[in-house]
């Protein structure tokens, strides 16, 4: 998932995508922990793009905060 592509989404839809991937890296590392886990540059990967989302969601807050102030 590349910042492009979530720039092009709306603050709701950042929002799901981030529950999604916190979902998706608690069962990652339940699977690491059980045994189960194959790829584990998975959890890398999922962090990043959690990184990622909640990077542009503080840009776009900036954005929208500077908007109201002046």
């Amino acid at each position: 998932m590349k910042a492009i592509e979530l720039r092009d989404l709306s603050k709701e839809e950042l929002e799901k995508k981030l529950v999604d991937l916190k979902d998706e890296l608690f069962s990652l590392r339940f699977q690491s922990v059980t045994g189960q886990l194959s790829n584990y540059m998975k959890i890398k990967e999922v962090k990043h793009n959690i990184a990622r989302v909640k990077t542009i969601l503080r840009e776009n807050y900036l954005k929208d905060r500077t908007k109201i102030i002046s």
